[in-house]
């Protein structure tokens, strides 16, 4: 009870300091970091008032995520900044840089791809995930890593850039096929190269309609020509510019290029979908799903400022949804002054004749980046509800509207910080075409946030239904924890074995071991048995640990006695064996329990089959990668130990230096010298790994 009590002793400690902190707070914008009892980093926010935001965190009733995160803040900082856009950008920063367990942190693709033009001489057309200052073109982010491909394989069929790394001595098949420009055997201009860039820019900027104008006027005359190859070759690339073009889902008539954002929230994750639309037409798709603990709208704003200080590349508009409770407080009164934004935007404009600009004129009412007046309205609204102008059912939108008082979590103010900083156009629609876009990212990420529980359910459920009648099929009451055995070796050499543990029928790769073997010398897989066996189960009685309800061993009688002999006559343990026999094909055929060995049946296409499949195609895979990692060093250890003057020290440096072997065997007599070997040395290294290769 005495570390109990000085917790809570601690804890209050820190909670009156933070009453105290909290009075100091200032009427301004900027960033606070809360911090748990080690003085670590565990929530970054931003907030347009920090006095108000920050007091949010102890005053009222939270949510059970927030409440996890408030359980464990012991102290706070703040960092006031100039101006809503300073905030937003610094707290991007802070979380790159202190990666706070509980913020959304943008790391599921790293960082996304882009088709590359390099400045070289002879330019080639590459996938990459670094946009340099190298004066190369860069084109996209794309999405995924597969539709980044998918379209460099058709730029590839349809200009001839150069495909190689290393310029050849003489042309390749790529030249025979018109798919490059064979500059290893001619000259070609730079104003080629100038006009290949820029058909490639007007091709994935969305002229791709005149790039297949182009293809079929060529097509034709290869065919009046009776060139038929080559006529069938651009056939071949309209079919696959059609082919890649019909997935466009969405067309806007002024084709510009937008992201448009969606996100929803359930059981305390997110999910964002993002779509790319360019030059008006739909293209791709992107999701993230992620646990948060902030508020909803807040760290989805986190998302999108990581996602563009990762993409340099910006479109020409962003679409952004507006906040769900901010939607269900203007469809309760739409009498408020709220419902004032269709008069802010819906107006006609004039250009400098007087003549009234019609494309001026919107369908949908936006939250602009470029004004303020929307969140003043809403701020009006959010005074006549605190002034109780508002009936008794809207106390949750009064307290989200106070929530949205100090911070950024308005969807006005987090869009004019984002247009401010990326300095691009931002928007929230409310009606028309965009709102359409946006609900659709919407719905997407709500129907794949419900599909994810949905599968978890099933996964859940069919997993602990596979365990527990498994275990009914073997005679066990209960079947919680499974831990299985697999040996490998190759005649004997580097003999080892591996141990992975089931829970539930799931595994708990934290929980997985590996064993080199010490006392058996050659090829006795039954004698490992007994040796891996005798160390888990001593350290299991030494150390007090978790006992499995079943022990599952790779192979038959001989390896269940093994281990069954080690565990009752020699560690008095009485655990359940059962071993796993494999068929001629090397797949799982049959469970054989006890030391009696007997055959349990269990139909092929149960889920109880497919979880001892499941679990024996594990430990095969986790015993055979540290077999593979054991056996890969000591083959390097025994080719360089065998050279006369390499001890170990340089046969550490060496690999350290070059690698691998490999690339110690290619090496030339100068390479060796930074490392004070002479050239002598040297000499023999390169000839005794050469004289072992051939």
């Amino acid at each position: 009870m005495k570390p109990y009590a000085e917790d809570l002793q601690n804890q209050e400690k820190a909670l009156e300091n933070i009453r105290h902190k909290l009075a100091l707070l200032p009427d301004a914008s900027g960033c606070y970091l809360m911090k748990n009892s080690e003085g670590t980093i565990i929530y970054v926010g931003k907030a347009k008032v920090l006095k108000n935001r920050v007091r949010s965190y102890f005053t009222g009733s939270h949510n059970g995520k927030t409440q996890r995160l408030v359980s464990d803040i012991r102290d706070f900082e703040y960092i006031v900044t100039g101006s809503n856009m300073e905030a937003l950008i610094l707290e991007c920063n802070l979380i790159k840089k202190y990666q706070p367990r509980y913020n959304v942190l943008l790391k599921d693709d790293k960082t996304f791809p882009y088709l590359k033009i390099t400045n070289e001489a002879h330019p080639k057309l590459e996938v990459t995930r670094r946009v340099l200052k190298d004066k190369a073109k860069y084109f996209g982010p794309y999405p995924n890593s597969y539709a980044a491909h998918q379209t460099k394989k058709l730029l590839d069929r349809m200009y001839p850039l150069r495909k190689c790394g290393v310029m050849p001595k003489e042309v390749c098949l790529y030249y025979h096929m018109h798919q490059c420009l064979g500059p290893c055997v001619k000259e070609v201009k730079k104003e080629t190269y100038e006009q290949i860039g820029q058909e490639i820019g007007s091709f994935l900027s969305g002229g791709h309609e005149e790039i297949k104008k182009d293809l079929q006027r060529k097509m034709q005359e290869a065919a009046e020509e009776l060139y038929f190859e080559r006529a069938k070759e651009l056939r071949d690339q309209i079919i696959s510019i059609d082919a890649m073009m019909e997935k466009q889902k969405i067309t806007t008539s002024d084709a510009k290029d937008r992201d448009v954002f969606g996100f929803s929230v359930d059981k305390g994750w997110m999910c964002v979908q993002i779509l790319y639309v360019r030059k008006g037409k739909m293209i791709e798709r992107h999701m993230s799903t992620f646990p948060f603990y902030g508020e909803a709208y807040s760290d989805f704003m986190s998302y999108v400022t990581q996602y563009y200080s990762d993409n340099p590349a910006v479109p020409q508009e962003i679409l952004l949804p507006d906040s769900p409770k901010l939607m269900q407080a203007e469809q309760v009164n739409v009498d408020q002054p709220v419902a004032a934004e269709t008069a802010l935007h819906s107006a006609p404009t004039a250009d400098a004749t007087g003549q009234t600009d019609d494309k001026a004129i919107q369908t949908e009412t936006e939250h602009s980046a470029d004004s303020l007046l929307v969140a003043e309205e809403r701020a009006a609204y959010a005074a006549a509800t605190n002034q109780g102008q508002v009936g008794d059912q809207d106390a949750e939108i009064k307290e989200t509207e106070t929530q949205l008082s100090g911070g950024l979590e308005d969807p006005a103010t987090a869009a004019l910080a984002l247009a401010e900083w990326l300095d691009v156009k931002v928007l929230v629609p409310q009606r028309g075409l965009k709102k359409q876009m946006t609900g659709m990212a919407t719905e997407n990420a709500r129907v794949a946030l419900d599909e994810k529980f949905k599968l978890i359910e099933r996964d859940e459920e069919r997993t602990s239904k596979a365990a527990s009648n498994l275990g009914r099929a073997i005679g066990l009451d209960s079947l919680h924890r499974v831990e299985a055995f697999d040996n490998s070796n190759i005649q004997g050499s580097d003999p080892v074995s591996a141990m992975i543990v089931f829970i539930d029928g799931k595994p708990a790769k934290k929980e997985y071991r590996k064993y080199k073997i010490r006392s058996v010398q050659g090829p006795d897989d039954y004698e490992t048995m007994r040796e891996v066996i005798r160390r888990r189960y001593e350290r299991v009685l030494k150390e007090n640990l978790e006992r499995p309800d079943l022990i599952v061993v790779d192979g038959g009688r001989g390896q269940i006695k093994a281990a069954t002999d080690v565990l009752q006559n020699e560690l008095g343990l009485f655990i359940p064996v059962c071993g796993l026999v494999k068929d001629a094909k090397h797949r799982t055929s049959q469970l054989l329990v006890g030391e009696s060995s007997e055959a349990v049946t269990l139909a092929r296409n149960s889920e109880e089959f497919y979880l001892l499949q499941r679990i024996q195609d594990e430990v095969h895979r986790f015993a055979i990668t540290f077999h593979r990692e054991q056996r890969g060093k000591s083959m390097v250890t025994s080719r360089l130990d065998s050279i006369p003057g390499i001890g170990e020290k340089r046969r550490k440096l060496l690999l350290k230096h070059f690698g691998s072997l490999k690339k110690i065997r290619e090496a030339s007599v100068e390479e060796f010298r930074p490392l004070s070997i002479g050239d002598k040395l040297a000499r023999q290294i390169i000839a005794a790994l050469r004289e072992e290769e051939s």
